[in-house]
């Protein structure tokens, strides 16, 4: 395994968290529940692909 599918899976996770607390702070704040619903989803099929990739 090379360097970059080395790092894939934990940027990938990086990303999940960051989409988790964005998504969490746009619900919990009221500002924009609709694109903060659909970072908790992208949070979750990043989480799903790491999963998959790493089985």
């Amino acid at each position: 395994m090379n360097a970059i599918a080395g790092a894939a899976p934990a940027i990938a996770m990086l990303g999940a968290i960051a989409c988790l607390i964005g998504g969490g702070y746009l619900i919990a704040t009221g500002r924009d529940r609709k694109k903060g619903a659909l970072m908790l989803v992208m949070a979750a099929v990043l989480v799903g692909n790491v999963l998959i990739g790493t089985m």
